[in-house]
């Protein structure tokens, strides 16, 4: 999944930026089986940034809870660890994306913009199809690109001629191997698992652009990325706006079992789904 120039690169951006300690301890809290809302909230009551953050998303119409809930202890039963986990990380890693563009067609801001929008649409997707997994589902897509941060923290010089390259009809990730010799889903495989995310999110990182290389088991998440990153650059949120994109194949589509109807229902919902999301995020 992750070469060795890969997990250089990983190195570099990790000392560049770094997950905060606080999200670190969230992540090995949540992943831990004996770990209760209780443990998390010790961590969580500690940031007053994340607590707040916290309580707006609970009572946000992401989740459609009825009434306002004020007390975090609260918010963390009704969320569940694993939401709380990804409002963190979420939160943790806009901050990543504010880095000095060295090109007009690729920057930090329109990658964000791009990654909200996939996990926007994951989030649509997975609740047309009947899969209960939204908050995992948008993570998923807001990281599936996370190694593209990487590319622009520590390959910066390189991306004018990566650009030019995708401009000339070079596929994107063999214009990557080209130009700084590996591709962003390698390294983003190889930083999914330097921070220790569920294997899941090492399958969505590595695998976005060619799902079918996993097994049936294991890229039911990377699939729906995939898809999610088609219908979004197809709608205007993409990173490089006047690129070719490559449509799913059939076999794939199959696998999610959805219909060109809720395919069109999705797309009709991803701007208004973005503008929540984002509200919540930023």
């Amino acid at each position: 999944m992750a070469d060795a120039t890969a997990f250089e690169i990983a190195n570099q951006t990790i000392e560049i930026a770094t997950l905060p300690e606080v999200t670190i301890q969230i992540i090995q809290v949540v992943q831990d089986p004996k770990s209760t809302a209780h443990d998390l909230h010790k961590i969580v009551r500690n940031d007053p940034a994340l607590s707040s953050r916290v309580l707006r998303v609970v009572n946000s119409a992401f989740y459609g809870l009825p009434g306002q809930i004020g007390s975090i202890d609260r918010a963390i039963m009704l969320l569940g660890l694993n939401a709380v986990k990804n409002i963190a990380i979420a939160a943790s890693l806009s901050k990543m994306f504010n880095t000095k563009p060295t090109c007009d067609d690729f920057t930090g801001k329109e990658l964000w913009t791009h990654s909200v929008a996939v996990g926007a649409t994951n989030k649509l997707l997975t609740s047309e199809i009947g899969l209960a997994l939204p908050d995992e589902a948008f993570l998923a897509g807001l990281i599936h690109d996370i190694g593209l941060v990487a590319v622009m923290q520590c390959k910066s010089e390189s991306i004018p001629e990566l650009v030019n390259q995708v401009k000339a009809g070079v596929p994107f990730c063999n214009a990557e191997e080209a130009v700084y010799g590996t591709t962003h889903q390698a390294i983003g495989a190889a930083l999914a698992e330097k921070w220790k995310f569920p294997r899941s999110f090492q399958y969505v990182t590595g695998f976005h652009h060619n799902p079918e290389e996993l097994t049936p088991e294991n890229r039911l998440l990377a699939v729906v990325t995939h898809m999610s990153d088609y219908l979004c650059c197809k709608a205007g949120f993409g990173l490089i706006k006047d690129i070719e994109q490559k449509k799913p194949n059939d076999a794939l589509l199959e696998e999610l079992d959805i219909t060109p109807e809720q395919i069109q229902k999705v797309t009709e919902k991803i701007e208004e789904e973005l503008d929540v999301v984002r509200t919540l995020i930023e």
